[in-house]
C-alpha cells in the first residue's frame, strides 16, 4: 500500500460517523486506540531493568499519569510501559502501607524522595 492510499483510508476513517459521537470523542478513541497498539508492539526498551536517575524520576511524576504519556515516556526512557505506571502507582501509594509491605524497597524509597521534592499530589 501507498502512503497515499494509506492516508485516503485514515481520512475516510476519520470522516465516518461512529455511535452519535463527537468530532473530540472520535480523536480520544482514536489516540486511545493507538496507544494501545503501541504498547502491544516493539519499540526499544534497552534500558528495562537498568536503575533510574532522579532527574528521569523527576520527569515522569510532573507529567500526568494518562495512558498517553506512559506510552511517551515508556519511548523516551526506553523502558516498559509498565515501569512508568508503576512509577505513578508507588509514588500515590500510601506511606504506611509500603512501610507495612515493602519497608526495606530502596527503588519506591527513591520515588517517595522525589515525589516528595517535588510536591506530588495523587488523586
Amino acid at each position: 500500500m501507498k502512503k497515499s492510499e494509506f492516508k485516503e483510508k485514515i481520512d475516510e476513517l476519520l470522516d465516518t460517523n461512529v455511535d452519535n459521537l463527537t468530532q473530540n470523542e472520535k480523536f480520544s478513541m482514536i489516540r486511545q486506540r493507538i496507544v494501545e497498539f503501541e504498547k502491544n508492539t516493539s519499540y526499544d526498551s534497552s534500558n528495562k531493568g537498568k536503575s533510574w536517575s532522579d532527574d528521569e524520576l523527576r520527569v515522569i511524576l510532573k507529567t500526568s499519569p494518562t495512558k498517553e504519556n506512559c506510552m511517551l515516556l515508556a519511548k523516551a526512557f526506553r523502558r516498559g510501559y509498565g515501569s512508568i505506571e508503576q512509577i505513578f502507582r508507588w509514588a500515590a501509594e500510601d506511606q504506611t502501607t509500603i512501610d507495612r509491605t515493602r519497608p526495606d524497597d530502596i527503588f519506591i524509597k527513591q520515588i517517595k524522595k522525589i515525589a516528595k521534592e517535588i510536591g506530588w499530589r495523587a488523586t
